[in-house]
């Protein structure tokens, strides 16, 4: 019983080391880049001085790179006016066309409606009867203070001279609210039109309405649009997000002419993410041009700069089966072909997304292409 007891022990405990042995050849196959003989040249002295093979160490530096993206011209709200008449009106006469400029303070369209009459009427009828009303308030104010006349009749006038000095106002606000000056309305002045101006400088972007046409309160006769803060709204995708920040430079182009290049600045990024996990960001024009219409689709090419990236020369970078390689050396002429990420590129050099964990490598930096030939060619040997 003892004796197999013991046996059991014995017998576990090098399943033990034997499982714990495997583990450990595993993690150290994994922490070390595996150097095979499909990935591993090897060259003579001479070999490496014929090839004029380079070597050296990747370089902490800033890099620029581009980053492509779409989106369209578009205007902010308070540049985009839509033109109703508060009290509603007849539209008689306008010139309007899509596209027309317009100045602020032109008059764009003419109304007409009787309650332009009858505005203009009880502003008039009040004004009087508050000149008179006001001429009995003061009497029956001195009355009232020399005890001739009751509180109450006084307290009347008051009342009613208050009420008309309400009305009057209420009238006068109206009267502003359709483009009337009250202090210009007289007997003689009555009309049963109306201007109505332009309140910007900038374009018509839509007319919604036509001679004879009423138009109730609140009806969009005419939308208009000022350029002075056009700007180019940018769509990009949650990967590319810390690559954008305010001031960078885009340089945006439409797919009919892209020879013709629109320089803008970021000047607003998104805080959130949409439904299709990107963000907006604004561009201003450094230069408007007028051809640039709001919904007009565009192509930009934003300016992206990493801080501190590990970079290596693009000479030093090959591509094979659509992954990228370095060749790491090793000693005696040995190379081991190493796959790494790469980044945005820059004058001749790329940035090394992974070189964190090759930053102490001795790289190829210069004809890497050629150990790419000679690892071939022995594979097909």
């Amino acid at each position: 019983m003892k004796t197999s007891h013991k046996t059991a022990i014995i017998l576990s405990s090098i399943v033990f080391i034997t499982i714990a042995g495997c583990k450990n050849k595993k993690n150290t196959a994994e922490d070390t880049p595996a150097a095979t003989a499909e990935n591993i040249v090897q060259l003579t002295a001479e070999q490496i001085k014929y090839a004029d093979i380079t070597v050296g160490s990747m370089q902490q530096q800033d890099i620029s790179g581009m980053l492509t993206v779409n989106g369209k011209i578009d205007v902010p709200p308070q540049n985009t006016v839509s033109i109703s008449v508060p009290l509603g009106g007849y539209l008689k006469n306008t010139q309007l066309l899509t596209g027309m400029h317009v100045s602020k303070g032109q008059v764009i369209a003419t109304m007409e409606d009787p309650q332009y009459i009858e505005l203009q009427e009880n502003y008039l009828t009040t004004k009087a009867k508050l000149k008179v009303t006001e001429l009995e308030y003061q009497r029956q104010k001195e009355l009232n203070q020399n005890k001739v006349s009751s509180d109450k009749i006084f307290q009347q006038t008051e009342a009613e001279y208050t009420a008309l000095q309400i009305q009057l106002k209420a009238l006068s606000e109206k009267l502003l609210l359709i483009g009337i000056n009250p202090a210009q309305v007289t007997i003689g002045t009555i009309s049963k039109s109306i201007s109505v101006k332009a309140p910007i400088n900038g374009y018509v972007s839509a007319v919604h309405a036509n001679i004879g046409k009423y138009a109730a309160p609140g009806d969009v006769l005419f939308e208009l649009i000022d350029p002075s803060d056009i700007h180019l709204s940018l769509t990009v995708f949650e990967k590319d997000i810390d690559r954008v920040k305010i001031g960078q430079k885009v340089m945006a182009y439409t797919n009919n002419h892209p020879e013709k290049k629109y320089a803008s600045r970021i000047i607003l990024t998104a805080r959130n993410l949409g439904d299709n996990r990107d963000a907006e960001i604004h561009c201003h024009f450094d230069k408007y041009d007028p051809v640039l219409m709001p919904g007009m689709y565009m192509n930009a090419d934003i300016e992206t700069t990493h801080s501190n990236a590990y970079t290596l020369p693009d000479d030093a970078i090959v591509r094979l089966e659509n992954k990228q390689f370095i060749f790491i050396q090793q000693k005696d002429g040995q190379y081991v072909m190493t796959e790494v990420q790469t980044g945005i590129s820059d004058n001749g050099i790329t940035e090394i997304l992974n070189g964190d964990s090759l930053k102490d490598a001795t790289v190829v930096t210069h004809n890497a292409y050629t150990l790419l030939m000679k690892l071939k060619n022995k594979s097909e040997e």
